[in-house]
C-alpha cells in the first residue's frame, strides 16, 4: 500500500473511531491528518487535505486546542498560524482521558451526590431502591475515577506491564 492511501486509510478510520472516543468524525479526521504529519499544518493546509469547510476546520481545530491535542505553533517570518498535533501516543491516551473524565465522569458524580440525598423516609421501598441504585452508580463512578486518576499519572512501561499482568 502506497503511503498516500494508507495515509487516507488511516485518517478515514481514525475518524470514525473518534466517534467512540466521545468527539465527533472531522474532529478526529483533523487530528489523524495532524498527527501523522511531519511537519505543522495551516488551516488552508487542513481544509484541502480533508476537503472540509472553513467553518468546520475552525471549529474543530478549536476543540481539538481545548481538549489538549493540538498547540498552535508559530513559525518565524510567517503570518499564518499553523497547528500541530502530540506524537506521543501514550500522551494523547492520557489527555483524552483526562477531558472525559472532567467532562462526563466528574459532572455525573457531582449530580449522583445530589440524587443520593433524595427527601424522604428511608424505610420507604420507593426513596431506599432509588437511594441504593444510586449510591451504587455513585461507588462504581468512584471507583472508574480512582483508576483513571492511576493511568493518567502513570508511566506507559508500568501502566502496559501491570494490564498485562491482568489479562494473564
Amino acid at each position: 500500500m502506497k503511503l498516500n492511501e494508507a495515509k487516507q486509510q488511516f485518517i478515514s478510520s481514525w475518524g470514525a473511531f473518534g466517534t467512540h472516543w466521545g468527539i465527533n468524525r472531522t474532529m478526529a479526521q483533523i487530528h489523524a491528518l495532524l498527527i501523522t504529519s511531519p511537519d505543522p499544518l495551516t488551516q488552508d493546509d487542513i481544509m484541502e487535505e480533508l476537503n472540509i469547510s472553513r467553518g468546520n476546520t475552525n471549529m474543530n481545530i478549536r476543540e481539538l486546542i481545548d481538549w489538549g491535542l493540538v498547540m498552535r505553533v508559530l513559525l518565524p517570518g510567517e503570518r499564518k498560524e499553523y497547528f500541530s498535533a502530540e506524537k506521543d501516543i501514550w500522551k494523547v491516551v492520557k489527555q483524552i482521558v483526562k477531558e472525559r473524565k472532567k467532562r462526563e465522569l466528574e459532572p455525573m458524580l457531582q449530580l449522583l451526590n445530589k440524587l443520593e440525598d433524595v427527601e424522604g423516609d428511608k424505610r420507604d421501598k420507593n426513596v431506599k431502591t432509588f437511594v441504593d441504585t444510586v449510591s451504587g452508580i455513585k461507588r462504581l463512578g468512584i471507583q472508574a475515577d480512582k483508576t483513571l486518576d492511576v493511568m493518567i499519572r502513570a508511566e506507559e512501561n508500568w501502566f502496559v506491564g501491570n494490564l498485562m499482568k491482568l489479562f494473564k
